[in-house]
């Protein structure tokens, strides 16, 4: 054993360049140096620390300088060939890391995209799962955040969120990731608290990015389906343009239900809202009016205020849907048909992309 606790083999042929160097005065060949790169690779690989590794390296030469019986040589010839000798180690061993954290890497990136798109075997998946700390034998709910831009692993946005994170829940078996520009994150399906946690530090990392939180599912199966809940809740937000900055898949199920059928859903767009095309300007301005009035509780006046209108224009508009679909928005009756037909509009784009 070499000092430190180093075994003797990565410090292989040392002294006797150092011997044959120091007493020249000649710098260290290629194959020498490469020699000591291969040594710091295989080091790196057994995992031991470069710091020790550095200290049997000086210790092994600070021995043989002491040697009565090696060929005197001056100190800086000897200092010249341990600085080489230790920087081209210390080269292979940085390389071999670098490898590693690439890898390592490569097999997250891999891992994070079998898991969000139900590829690969099941059981496989969950074996490599435990490897980045989930256990997916039990439920797990997923939390998407959207901002402005795309955010790649390592960015500042994602980093700030998950060291927040593990300062808070460290053993709780949360993973943070990047998919697709977005910030993920994957927890126990009965932490409300991680996730509710996630979506504050993503609202304000992503500078007030809207966050999406699915429903917990069972299983590896039931990752895939929450994140496909939470990217759905984060489209229909959009569409609807829905206000809350942080939404759950729970609250809206009756908007995937109203487009599951889109043909039904088509038509009474159509048979609704398509009489408004008619208006001066088009159907949207009319649109946005009637989904101002039904989302401040049909009250007119706070209609017009987020309208920027008067109560007296609103009321025209009203007025004028109503001569030109049939249907009175003042009235339970037609005022449900109104509604669905609006929110139909918004998830089918209509009128911009008509059909």
């Amino acid at each position: 054993m070499a000092g430190h606790d180093i075994p003797g083999d990565y410090l292989d042929g040392y002294t006797g360049i150092l011997a044959d160097a120091s007493a020249t005065g000649r710098g260290l060949t290629r194959d020498e140096l490469e020699s000591r790169r291969a040594l710091g690779e295989r080091a790196a690989d057994a995992g031991y620390g470069l710091r020790a590794l550095v200290g049997a390296h000086l210790e092994a030469a600070r021995t043989y300088g002491a040697d009565p019986a090696a060929v005197p040589v001056s100190a800086a010839a000897l200092l010249a060939a341990v600085e080489q000798a230790v920087d081209a180690f210390a080269e292979g061993y940085e390389r071999a890391q670098l490898l590693a954290v690439r890898q390592e890497e490569a097999a997250r990136r891999e891992f994070i995209d079998d898991l969000l798109h139900g590829r690969s075997d099941l059981g496989l998946l969950a074996e490599r799962a435990e490897r980045f700390g989930l256990r997916l034998s039990s439920s797990h709910a997923v939390a998407v955040a959207r901002g402005e831009g795309a955010y790649e692993e390592g960015d500042k946005a994602p980093r700030a969120v998950e060291q927040a994170l593990a300062a808070r829940f460290a053993d709780r078996g949360v993973l943070i990731t990047t998919k697709d520009g977005r910030l993920v994150c994957v927890a126990p399906g009965d932490q409300d608290d991680v996730l509710d946690f996630f979506a504050g530090q993503a609202h304000t990392a992503t500078g007030g990015g809207r966050v999406a939180i699915g429903r917990p599912r069972p299983g590896v199966g039931g990752v895939v389906q929450s994140y496909e809940e939470a990217l759905n809740a984060l489209d229909i937000a959009e569409r609807l343009e829905l206000t809350p900055a942080v939404l759950r898949a729970a609250d809206l199920l009756v908007y995937p239900v109203l487009g599951r059928d889109r043909q039904a859903m088509a038509d009474l767009v159509v048979n609704t809202l398509g009489p408004l095309r008619q208006a001066r300007g088009g159907a949207e301005p009319l649109i946005e009016t009637l989904s101002a009035y039904f989302d401040t509780g049909c009250v007119a006046a706070q209609a017009a205020r987020r309208l920027n209108l008067s109560v007296r224009a609103l009321t025209y508009r009203l007025d004028r849907i109503h001569r030109l679909t049939g249907a009175n928005p003042a009235l339970p009756m037609h005022r449900y048909t109104l509604q669905t037909a609006v929110i139909g509009a918004r998830l089918l784009d209509w009128p911009e992309c008509p059909f």
